[in-house]
């Protein structure tokens, strides 16, 4: 009995000498643990009228990153890699609306254009105090980026480009159909695309040129799918494939743009996707020597399958050129 009192004595002298010699947390330490917190903050700002959904992450004052999705996903689409990216960089990424958990007007009581998304998500980077970020974009999300972007060139420190097109090559056989319906404006027309609204469709975007389809997860279709399914949603999609070719008489302006800033520029292309295809990748060096570009064996969805690989060269990237040309800038 008196060893174990002797024993315990001694465990509780040196537990009390190791919380002395630890010295409490200080304002540079506590300010260290937010620049790496990963906690994905998710919030809804009203604009116009639609309420606007987000996620976002990182340390106010950390370089900025906005995330914009494709169709038919939404901020989803990024889940997984905005802890990873939060440790260094502050991060968001909206639901445009009739996507996600964005509000779903209908095409009657709002403008389904790209114009129009842009403008939206241009006010809400203002609202959420983002004012000098890297543009992450990925199908969709390069016609409503780019157009943010000539609109701020000031703005904009780094294009960070996964199978978003503003090249005529990158327009191939998958976009004829489309085509057609551009013409013509018909209902006829545009009732042959509901095929690609269907889990069918929506299934072979993520899996097609993957190296490994069941790798892929089902929470995407189980989450798209039932939004693409809800009364009206067909309507607005078919609304943005016939919108988007207004994207296409931009391309030239965009060019410029690229010209005119040379903003710093990481491409990483899914090389297997069908939709946007790696010809839509290469026009990018004509007007921006200093990309990088990277294929990468993989679909439309990189992020699915490369999400790590990814998120390494944004952070190398991010964290090498562009705080280099920053500096620079700044000299």
């Amino acid at each position: 009995m008196l060893r174990s009192n002797r024993v315990g004595a001694f465990l509780f002298v040196g537990l009390s000498v190791l919380l002395l010699a630890t010295p409490p947390a200080t304002a540079s330490t506590q300010t260290a643990e937010m620049a790496t917190d990963p906690v994905v903050r998710y919030g809804t700002e009203t604009i116009g009228g639609v309420d606007v959904f987000y996620r976002e992450a990182g340390r106010p004052g950390a370089p900025q990153i906005v995330l914009l999705h494709g169709f038919p996903t939404s901020s989803h689409m990024f889940r997984n890699v905005i802890p990873r990216l939060a440790e260094d960089f502050h991060v968001i990424a909206p639901d445009y609306p009739g996507y996600g958990l964005s509000s779903m007007p209908s095409v009657d009581e709002f403008e389904y254009s790209f114009a129009n998304l842009a403008s939206i998500v241009d006010e809400l980077l203002a609202k959420r105090g983002f004012d000098r970020y890297a543009l992450y974009l990925m199908d969709y999300g390069a016609p409503i980026g780019y157009r943010i972007a000539e609109s701020h060139p000031e703005r904009v420190t780094a294009l960070i480009v996964q199978n978003g097109n503003a090249y005529d090559e990158g327009l191939r056989e998958f976009w004829d159909p489309i085509k057609r319906y551009w013409e013509s404006g018909s209902k006829e027309d545009g009732d042959e695309l509901r095929g690609l609204l269907t889990l069918g469709a929506t299934k072979w975007q993520y899996q097609h040129g993957t190296r490994n389809p069941e790798s892929i997860s089902p929470d995407n279709w189980l989450v798209v799918q039932p939004l693409l399914d809800r009364p009206g949603n067909q309507e607005i999609q078919l609304a943005l494939f016939y919108d988007y070719r207004t994207n296409v008489p931009l391309y030239p302006r965009w060019q410029k743009y690229f010209r005119t800033h040379l903003p710093p520029t990481l491409i990483v292309w899914g090389e297997n996707d069908p939709i946007f295809p790696a010809e839509g990748a290469h026009p990018y060096l004509r007007d921006l020597p200093n990309a990088e570009l990277h294929l990468l064996n993989t679909g439309h969805f990189a992020l699915e399958e490369d999400g790590p690989l990814i998120v390494d060269l944004i952070r190398e990237f991010m964290l090498g050129k562009v705080a280099i040309e920053q500096e620079q800038e700044s000299d």
